[in-house]
């Protein structure tokens, strides 16, 4: 197989000099906030910050999403557990949040997803209890997404032929949505870049520059080339995630920790038969194990375990693998968890608040501490709501004491609260317009367009673009995915996209097919190596 020779955009700097010039930028001005951390919370608050009118910085250690904020389950959901421990008012708002994202943010990158929750005798919960559930749940989103209810178990297996329907008393239905979360990612911080945030990946804070005692900017590597330099900022916000009480005690060597982590993993399969909706199966009171459709494969997880290690070492074992299938397996037939299906494993790490009890019993929220150097820390969240944490941690900027921002700032509540991430468009009539153009329908076929067009909504036409000046750009990096070597091209010019793992994990979706070959990444690195 032949690598076509890639082509940028005409006079295009090459990636090493886009670095330097960033470097140069974050090294030569003062920001009103530097944000360390390019997870959930860092891309939100930067995106937020830039909308407010601050000059904002964010750097990350590694790849922008590359830990956990890209190891989810996919899901933007309102939180069907929560109704358990009677909190209404939170589901509510997460059900406001997720369709805010699904019509109006993101409606190229967030997807509504049926769910089949299996009522099993002897099970955790009657049907009764979750049929009242789940209608409870769909009333709290306004039945935007129908009304929650029970259907018979052959109706469901005619839907889903691999479910379980031995000892199977009901199924409950309800509505939520899924998305891609490395792709969220990168449309958030390509959202904030335009809104004029100087953002760079893969650039590692070494330490932390104090004046008078208080934490004024940092100082960092960049891991790409070993270049250092510093950056001055008026506060600095700590959002990394697992590493927040690391950075907490670069700034105070006896900070005591603010959080505790808890390890979920999750499974890729390929797909034996059709998948049209998600399971979501009880194993307990509070934890359910999910199927999910996802990327014309099988999504399958996760776990929930305390985590005591190296955030930069967490990886699925094969006890995490055996007890995904196990648990799976309630539901779900054995021809469709044999382990030759698995294409990819993959886990992150949950930042929970720290304190007693088990990490599945515990509340899913933000924890913000301030530093005895004035740096901010924030930790926890998810992508559902996202966008409000962001504007929620601005407000507490706002209201520090000492006016740290120096009045800079927008007032938070005048900020737009539904502007779209870049891309916003109709996939299929971004993928209708790419088949109707007589050149480009053929060269890119129908899975390729609409593949294109539900990853980058409109922007798929820039790439198309590309196509259209250089053909070979239309050939696919393998043959078994709908993935075109111009979207390797797109991530190295206009994503931020510095390593072939950043490509083929978070830019793409080859990892997760099980196409991550040496060849195809080969063929990564020719086009990286290109610009750089």
């Amino acid at each position: 197989m032949n690598t076509p020779r890639p082509t940028a955009e005409p006079a295009a700097i090459t990636r090493a000099e886009r670095r330097s010039e960033t470097r140069q930028r974050l090294a030569e001005a003062t920001y009103d906030l530097l944000v360390i951390g390019g997870g959930i919370l860092g891309t939100s608050v930067t995106w937020h910050a830039a909308q407010s009118g601050l000059r904002v910085a964010m750097v990350d250690a590694g790849d922008f999403a590359g830990a956990t904020s890209s190891a989810s389950s996919k899901l933007v959901h309102g939180g069907l557990r929560y109704l358990q421990t009677g909190a209404v008012r939170l589901v509510a708002e997460n059900h406001h949040e997720r369709r805010v994202l699904a019509k109006d943010v993101a409606p190229h990158l967030v997807n509504p997803l049926t769910f089949y929750l299996p009522v099993y005798q002897g099970g955790p919960h009657g049907a009764a209890k979750l049929g009242a559930g789940v209608f409870a749940y769909s009333a709290l989103s306004a039945f935007g997404d129908g009304v929650g209810r029970v259907i018979s178990p052959a109706k469901a297996a005619a839907e889903v032929p691999a479910l379980r329907t031995e000892h199977l008393k009901a199924v409950a239905v309800y509505g939520d949505h899924q998305m891609n979360d490395a792709r969220v990612a990168v449309m958030t911080v390509r959202a904030a870049a335009e809104a004029g945030a100087t953002v760079l990946n893969h650039a590692e804070v070494t330490g932390l520059r104090l004046t008078g005692g208080r934490v004024t900017g940092a100082e960092l590597r960049d891991r790409l080339d070993g270049s250092e330099f510093g950056v001055d900022a008026r506060l600095v916000l700590n959002a990394t995630g697992p590493w927040v009480d690391r950075l907490r005690r670069m700034e105070d060597k006896h900070a005591a920790p603010s959080v505790r982590l808890s390890k979920g993993t999750h499974l890729v399969m390929r797909r034996v038969a059709p998948w049209p909706v998600a399971l979501a199966t009880p194993v307990d009171k509070y934890r359910i194990t999910f199927a999910l459709p996802w990327e014309d494969q099988l999504l399958l997880g996760t776990t929930d375990e305390a985590y005591e290690g190296d955030p930069a070492e967490v990886a699925p074992t094969e006890a995490d693998i055996t007890q995904i299938l196990d648990e799976t397996g309630h539901s779900v037939r054995d021809e469709q968890l044999d382990r030759d299906l698995m294409t990819y494993a993959f886990a992150g790490l949950r930042v929970l608040p720290g304190g007693p009890g088990g990490s599945a019993r515990a509340k899913r929220e933000t924890v913000v501490t301030e530093g005895v150097g004035g740096m901010l820390s924030v930790a926890g969240g998810k992508w559902t709501t996202y966008r409000h944490i962001g504007r929620a941690v601005l407000r507490k900027l706002a209201k520090l004491p000492g006016d740290p921002l120096g009045g800079g700032m927008e007032p938070v509540g005048d900020l737009v609260r539904r502007v779209p991430l870049p891309g916003v468009a109709s996939p299929n009539a971004v993928a209708h317009r790419l088949l109707a153009d007589p050149e480009l329908g053929q060269a890119l076929g129908p899975a390729t367009a609409t593949h294109l067009a539900t990853h980058y909504g409109s922007l798929a036409l820039d790439i198309a673009g590309l196509v259209r000046r250089d053909r070979a750009l239309g050939e696919r990096v393998h043959p078994d995915s709908p993935e075109i070597m111009a979207q390797l091209v797109y991530a190295r010019d206009h994503e931020w996209a510095e390593t072939v793992d950043d490509v083929l994990r978070r830019r793409t979706t080859l990892t997760v097919r099980g196409l991550d070959t040496p060849e195809v990444r080969r063929r990564v690195a020719e086009v990286l190596g290109e610009a750089g």
